[in-house]
């Protein structure tokens, strides 16, 4: 095999091979509870790994003492959402997102980011020495039923006695964000010095729905400015512990996170998945003289991964939107993607437009590529003889070959390293297109012309009638009819099943990836049809 086939093969075969890895290897599919059409949320990239520990050292800080409601419930009502806290310990019962449903069905309800499941773990809840003090703690509240409009902020005091401390916590609300801030105050009421370890906690139930190999609901924190994810859920039923202070913690899926962030001091980070729930406890030590006095504080996200949003919260909360290996690129497309909305109003119309864009961009690498495989294509018949001539002598063969490219000046690689080039663009915006809460939902063509079957309704979940990746494939299928023919057999037998292969990928993707695919493929197949126009 020459080196332009070998060459070329290695680029067909690395695309199908990153490709097809999350569909043939996809992580463990998340457990589904009980209550999980309680929690669907979703209707459709791995950084370092973690330090994983079996078990926690920790794991006495996340006590599994259920949460019994004892004490008053308050409801705190925004613009954003609408949440219900449990005087005692300050538990978190439900926290209901106004602008998320859980479907895109007409009667579907909004998203409530604590389920039953979840509140059983005491989200939000305060571990002092291994003390569930939700369960444990006696405890008073000052304030009521707060509603708060854009900007305005409101708090509910909370005050408990467990374990020889005095802990008063102030929960403060503001409508229009989803922070909620938590002041903690920890006295020791004892005439003995105490030393003990203080937890602020998360929890949550799958973030996304089931059977949704694309989106799934990981343990993330950042530590050092760099971002660590898992979503194994064998490794996170032994637990997890990071090696040194994290910056922030959190429970997320593509779309949604219920973040932590310690802001008076790093703390520690444990997480576990336990009885389905995902759970997350951020630990700081604490030395208390009798009647001194000290202050830990924190703040919570609960809502989407908007980047408007998250920019708000200290410690670079907003990392949490990230893109993996391609991000870098990936972030300024998704930006771009959103400044095109702003116009069209549409975001499979903004998808398009892009895909428009980023081909003219790539238009003289593409124009490139398609005149090498040409004078290439004249080649074949010499390269034949070549071959035909020299069969049992491979040296001599491969030393022909490349006198032919030396004498018609045709680099065999010409043809690969454009496309070559343009591959970490079609990654950053696969994972844009994954990522993109602004996807979740969002319609493009709502339903099937001439008919009230509800179609592309939904960017961010599969064609429910595969008829855009049964087009893309015949678009690959074409595209592939019109380029030079592999000269090596085993190479033309690979090359004529990747239009099947990649069609059968892309039947469950995501329909906005599937759309700028098949847009990128006609567009190409235009380049190619000028190309063969202009070089007959």
């Amino acid at each position: 095999m020459d080196n332009n086939k070998r060459v070329f093969l290695a680029v067909a075969l690395s695309l199908l091979v990153l490709l097809t890895w999350n569909y043939f290897f996809p992580p463990v599919t998340p457990l589904v509870t009980d209550n999980q059409t309680d929690t669907i949320i979703n209707q459709t990239e791995p950084s370092a790994a973690p330090v994983v520990a079996s078990p926690v050292p920790g794991a006495a800080e996340t006590p599994t003492a259920q949460f019994s409601p004892a004490g008053e419930t308050l409801t705190i009502d925004t613009p954003l959402y609408a949440a219900t806290i449990n005087s005692a310990g300050g538990i978190l019962q439900s926290f209901v997102l106004k602008n998320y449903k859980e479907s895109i069905a007409p009667d579907a309800r909004n998203i409530d980011l604590v389920t039953a499941q979840s509140v059983s773990k005491a989200p939000l809840g305060l571990i002092w020495n291994a003390v569930p003090t939700w369960a444990q703690g006696q405890w008073s509240v000052q304030g009521s039923d707060l509603t708060l409009a854009d900007g305005q902020s409101g708090s509910i005091e909370l005050t408990g006695e467990v374990g020889g401390v005095r802990v008063a916590r102030t929960l403060t609300f503001t409508g229009g964000s989803y922070e909620i801030k938590d002041d903690v105050k920890i006295t020791n009421t004892t005439p003995a010095q105490i030393q003990g370890n203080l937890a602020f906690s998360v929890s949550s139930s799958n973030l996304a729905a089931e059977g949704d190999r694309y989106n799934l609901t990981k343990i993330a924190y950042m530590a050092a400015d760099k971002l660590t994810t898992e979503d194994s859920q064998k490794d996170l039923g032994l637990g997890l512990e990071s090696a040194g202070p994290a910056q922030w913690g959190g429970i997320e899926s593509n779309y949604f996170l219920i973040g932590l962030v310690p802001t008076s001091a790093d703390m520690i980070i444990r997480a576990k998945l336990e009885d389905t729930v995902y759970r997350l406890t951020m630990t700081d030590q604490i030395l208390l003289d009798p009647g001194i006095t000290q202050l830990r504080t924190a703040s919570y996200y609960l809502g989407p991964k908007t980047e408007s949003y998250l920019t708000a919260l200290p410690k670079n909360l907003k990392g949490s939107i990230n893109y993996g290996f391609f991000d870098l690129i990936a972030k300024p497309l998704n930006t771009f993607l959103k400044f095109l909305y702003t116009y069209v109003h549409n975001y499979g119309v903004a998808i398009i437009i892009l895909t428009i864009i980023i081909k003219i961009l790539f238009w003289p690498l593409s124009h490139k590529s398609y005149k090498s495989m040409e004078q290439m294509k004249k080649l074949q018949p010499m390269m034949g003889k070549i071959r035909e001539k020299y069969a049992d002598d491979r040296e001599k063969m491969n030393a022909e070959i490349m006198q032919l490219y030396k004498t018609y000046k045709v680099n065999p690689a010409g043809g690969c390293i454009p496309m070559l080039l343009q591959i970490p663009v079609f990654f950053a915006l696969y994972q844009a297109l994954m990522g993109a809460i602004e996807l979740r939902h969002a319609a493009f063509i709502p339903t099937l012309p001439f008919t009230d079957l509800v179609w592309l309704a939904d960017l961010s979940a599969k064609d429910p009638y595969y008829i855009t990746p049964l087009i893309m494939g015949a678009t690959m299928f074409l595209q592939q009819r019109m380029s030079p023919p592999a000269g090596d057999p085993m190479q033309a037998k690979i090359m004529m099943f990747m239009p099947v292969i990649f069609t059968f990928l892309f039947l469950n993707f995501p329909s906005g990836l599937v759309v700028y695919w098949l847009v990128n493929n006609v567009l190409s197949i235009a380049q190619q049809w000028m190309m063969i126009r202009r070089s007959k």
